[in-house]
């Protein structure tokens, strides 16, 4: 199921649960902004069709009825809500440490944004509205600082442009369609389609070294139905590095390094430094958990590390130097020194 139709579900579900009224399906159709969709009344039937078939194959409760206002011929829907509402749960300790960490992604009590001017939409149309739905909105934290602004333009389908760091190293600039956002073994990607060369492409989160720019207007664009996020993510981007990198690490440095560590031992040739062996896993993920930990960590070997290493610092350097005024301009060479000679 794509992820335009999964939200359209959920905004649905939110939509049948906030009242205890039967909502037509005109109020429906008008409520559920993905319902904008449907070009023509017979589209949006079927879609609205195809949807509650759906809810009630997941087993949500949607009803059918009339209120006496209205005419026989005219029904109505809603969730029922007694037959929706959980069971009274008991958990264990464990249970509840799994649902302590679950709750983690949901940072902010309001309703996200689709789903909430739904709701804005129906007491515009009259119908008294529940807070059924208040305190949900997941939240996701990554160290991603372009997971925000892609993950909005998801959701509005607008273009956006950003400069996009390629495998070998060289920097371009993209203009992409975005159609999803989705994780893979601890990394994030976009997956959309590429204006510049005319085909679908995923790309790495943490490759993207520009702020994300949008281009054009909201709804400028459709996502593909049949959209498997992960299966594209499968096919364009290459397996796990299963090869072990040696690391010179600062004893008492870099705790959330130390959990990836597959040996470590006091370096003979650095009193008060560590020699770590490291998994690879992700080389660019690495490097920059490397690079944020400056003077503190040396990568020794693979070569190909150690220069990615290298390049994210003198990077850094000259995005500082570029921005600060000169009487305010820290140069740490130490950082490049350390991590320039073994």
């Amino acid at each position: 199921m794509s992820s335009r139709r999964t939200e359209r579900l959920l905004n649905l579900v939110i939509c049948l649960a906030a009242t205890r009224r039967w909502l037509t399906k005109e109020q429906i159709r008008a409520a559920v902004p993905q319902y904008a969709d449907g070009d023509t009344a017979e589209a949006f039937d079927r879609m609205f069709e195809r949807d509650k078939e759906d809810l009630r194959d997941l087993g949500i409760p949607v009803v059918t009825g009339t209120d006496e206002r209205w005419f026989d011929d005219e029904p109505g829907y809603r969730i029922d809500r007694d037959d929706y509402a959980l069971p009274p749960i008991e958990l264990d300790a464990q249970e509840l440490a799994v649902v302590g960490l679950a709750s983690r992604v949901w940072q902010q009590a309001g309703l996200a944004g689709p789903a909430a001017r739904a709701l804005t939409k129906l007491t515009a149309l009259g119908v008294d509205t529940d807070d059924a739905g208040a305190g949900l909105e997941p939240r996701i934290r990554t160290p991603e600082p372009a997971f925000g602004p892609l993950y909005a333009a998801t959701r509005d389908r607008q273009a956006v442009s950003f400069s996009y760091r390629k495998p070998n190293g060289d920097l371009a600039v993209r203009e992409v369609e975005p159609w999803a956002v989705a994780s893979r073994n601890g990394r994030w990607y976009l997956i959309g389609n590429d204006r510049g060369r005319g085909a679908a492409r995923v790309f790495r989160l943490s490759r993207i070294e520009s702020d994300v720019k949008r281009r054009g207007r909201t709804g400028a664009y459709g996502v593909p139905e049949s959209l498997d996020a992960q299966s594209m993510i499968g096919k364009h981007v290459p397996p796990v590095d299963d090869r072990v990198a040696t690391v010179l690490l600062r004893t008492g440095r870099g705790a959330g390094l130390r959990r990836q560590v597959v040996a470590s031992v006091p370096s003979a040739q650095r009193p008060g430094w560590d020699e770590l062996q490291i998994r690879i896993g992700d080389a660019g993920m690495l490097a920059q958990s490397l690079a944020g930990l400056g003077p503190d960590a040396i990568a020794l070997e693979p070569a190909d590390l150690r220069g990615e290493v290298v390049r994210r610092l003198k990077g850094a350097l000259a995005t500082q130097a570029e921005l600060a005024a000169p009487e305010q301009l820290i140069t740490p060479e130490e950082t490049i020194d350390v991590v320039s000679q073994p």
